[in-house]
């Protein structure tokens, strides 16, 4: 059990990685490509003697431009998937902020039991959002519709969608883990980030540079 879950672990980050490094390059080639082909068109007014190559090869980078008109909105399918693949990482990394300081001047065991119920509000939450968004895909799938400028590549909109009762279902599995170490004293609260410790470790940091 152990083993399957470090290698899902690796499996978030990684795929957390991809979709970063996929979003990146798609946009950088559209840059690119939208930019270069005025570099040829220069030169293609500066040497007259080589000016049909260099307008050859604007045309060609200009015409590949506009071709990827399918870039944008990939990129925003995969933003989407990068936000809510990402939504049980942060829980699992204490990356969402916390907003805890009064709950943090409570007792050890008053905070146990406002850990248990906040964390009961967010299974409750999850829950609701992947019974609701899974609704929702799968009326995507039955009605067959394209995704915007990416519907003739055979993408369909319940493709990019599912990732929604997907992460959703994912970050309900967070929560119940944090919920059983909380029962079983391992934790007290949801174990989120804290800006102002934060802040003080990179000071102490800074003061021990210096």
């Amino acid at each position: 059990m152990n083993a399957l879950r470090r290698v899902w672990d690796h499996f978030e980050e990684g795929f957390i990685a991809f979709l970063l490094a996929a979003m990146t390059l798609v946009t950088f080639v559209y840059v690119i490509l939208n930019n270069l082909y005025t570099l040829f068109y220069n030169l293609a007014d500066r040497w007259e003697g080589s000016s049909e190559l260099f307008f050859a090869i604007g045309d060609s980078i200009l015409g590949m431009a506009q071709s990827m008109t399918w870039s944008i909105a990939l990129t925003k399918a995969l933003f989407a998937w990068l936000i809510f693949f990402g939504l049980a990482y942060g829980v699992r990394t204490a990356g969402h902020i916390g907003v805890d300081a009064l709950v943090k001047l409570a007792s050890k065991p008053v905070q146990r039991v406002i850990g248990l119920i906040a964390c009961l509000a967010c299974l409750g939450y999850a829950g609701l959002i992947t019974v609701a968004s899974f609704d929702w895909v799968k009326t995507l799938f039955t009605a067959g519709i394209g995704a915007e400028d990416l519907g003739h590549y055979g993408i369909m909109q319940w493709h990019i969608t599912l990732i929604v009762p997907f992460g959703y279902a994912m970050v309900f599995i967070r929560f119940l883990e944090i919920f059983v170490r909380i029962l079983r004293n391992q934790q007290t609260g949801l174990g989120l980030a804290d800006e102002a410790a934060e802040a003080l470790k990179i000071n102490e940091h800074g003061e021990h540079k210096q």
